[in-house]
């Protein structure tokens, strides 16, 4: 970052001679800081992966949780800072049970990934407010167009995603994520696909304890998103560990 130092950090209205605005830089970079979190969308749901880190034994487990649900059809896992991530999925349900109220009917993702964007949005113009440190992925299933599932950077910017990996490494996330055909598997087949990239990306060398969080929301759920039940989530882990040691042995043997 060249211009660091000179002034054009300061206000999150204000861009650098080169045309940057560096506040919403560095929550991108909050973001970063944050355990990966990752979604598949696959032929019949959208599946949801946190990795939780914990970085004290004396937390009680299952506290600080990472993934939200917005409205009964949709989940959100996110990224960065949690106290800034509750924020916004207080907005994000607020504008559903105002279309529910208003239409009397659930919100469709599109309309609310576009409200949410617009309040992250409007963090990055004024110098009064900071940019929120956190990112959002946003997902559903509606019985006539299917899963659909959108990513939120701190800048405000949406897009739509088939996979899509935020935090710490979602480089090394997304490589592995290109590797799965999503189209072709289900939310059963993805859970497990999400256990192993989320292990796999797993950095054992800084962070040694994490916890998994998994959720769903498809067709088997009946548009619902709820937490991957505790046996398939075991089975998911299991398989995702011997997936890991095969790796490393075949590692071993080059």
């Amino acid at each position: 970052m060249s211009s660091i130092g000179t002034g054009y950090d300061l206000s999150a209205s204000q861009f650098s001679p080169d045309g940057r605005v560096f506040q919403v830089e560095y929550a991108q970079k909050a973001v970063e800081n944050s355990g990966t979190a990752i979604a598949l969308r696959g032929k019949d749901g959208v599946v949801f992966a946190v990795e939780k880190l914990v970085t004290s034994k004396l937390y009680e487990p299952g506290t600080n949780k990472r993934i939200f649900t917005i409205d009964r059809h949709v989940g959100m896992a996110v990224a960065g800072l949690i106290a800034d991530a509750r924020q916004l999925a207080e907005n994000a349900r607020s504008e559903a049970a105002s279309y529910r109220s208003q239409y009397g009917n659930p919100i469709p993702l599109k309309y609310l990934n576009d409200r949410v964007s617009m309040y992250i949005h409007a963090y990055t113009l004024y110098s009064a407010v900071r940019p929120f440190g956190s990112s959002l992925i946003l997902g559903t299933y509606d019985p006539d167009d299917g899963p659909q599932m959108y990513m939120i950077d701190p800048s405000g910017v949406s897009y739509g995603y088939f996979g899509c990996a935020i935090g710490k490494a979602k480089q090394a996330a997304k490589t592995e994520i290109e590797k799965v055909k999503l189209g072709d598997l289900t939310c059963q087949e993805l859970v497990k696909e999400a256990a192993r990239v989320i292990y796999l990306v797993h950095d054992e060398l800084k962070d040694k304890h994490f916890e998994l969080e998994l959720s769903w929301v498809g067709k088997h759920t009946d548009g619902l998103h709820v937490k991957v039940p505790k046996n398939v989530q075991e089975e998911a882990e299991k398989s995702a560990k011997a997936a890991l040691e095969e790796e490393s042995d075949s590692e071993e043997d080059i």
